[in-house]
Formats: C-alpha cells, structure tokens, sequence
C-alpha cells in the first residue's frame, strides 16, 4: 500500500543558490523539484533564471516583486496567496520590498537540467 511521504520544515535539504535567496527543496524527483525560498526583508536577490525548466510558485508569507524584461524594466507585485508561473529561460530577479519581513515562497520547478542559472542580468 502507498504511504504518504512527509518532508518536516527541520528536514528540508540545502537548495540551489541564488545570492539574496535561501532555498530549501522538500522533494527532488526525477522531473520535478520542490522547494522553500526565503527572501529576508528589503533583499533584492541577483538576477537568475531556472534553464529549461519552468517555475510555478506561492507566496506563503510576505509580499514579492518579481522583476523581469529588457533592463529588468518589467514587474508584478504578488501577495501572499498569490500564485505565479515564470516561463523557462526568464531572467529575472526577486525582490522584498517589506524590510521587516521574510517573504517565504512555495515553488514547484518541473523538468530536467539546471535549476537555476546565475547571471549578470537582463538583456538590455
């Protein structure tokens, strides 16, 4: 009989790293990653994006700007309980604009390969 696995918020496994965020994956299954991401109040993180994998995401905790397009000139503001999907390949960079507040992330990365890819920044 199949059980129901459970990943406890003290067992979380060290994530890929982007400077400015603290992931944590839950679950890593072939075609699929499961994750914590942590942004401390008032950190805007490097610009990265996930390869060819795409994101799907929840703000938990917080509030979340997402900064994209040429130059970063590009961004959605998220609440929490707000969802996002950030397409393959898309450079973009993850801010906290609440300096006395985490904003804490729910992601699910489906697909193979890379998971992040650090960059210097947007195409201008």
């Amino acid at each position: 009989m199949p059980s129901i696995d459970v990943v406890r918020s003290t067992r979380l496994q060290e994530g890929f790293s982007t400077p400015g965020i603290v992931r944590d994956t839950a679950f890593e299954r072939p075609g699929i990653t499961v994750a914590r991401s942590r942004v401390a109040g008032g950190v805007t993180s490097a610009w990265h994006h996930h390869g060819e994998r795409e994101v799907y995401g929840f703000v938990f905790l917080g509030r979340l700007r997402l900064e994209y397009g040429p130059k970063g000139s590009l961004a959605v503001d998220l609440d929490a309980g707000d969802f996002f999907h950030i397409p393959r390949r898309l450079v973009h960079r993850d801010v906290n604009p609440v300096r006395d507040r985490e904003v804490v992330i729910v992601n699910a990365l489906p697909g193979e390969g890379a998971k992040v890819v650090n960059v210097d920044g947007p195409d201008p």
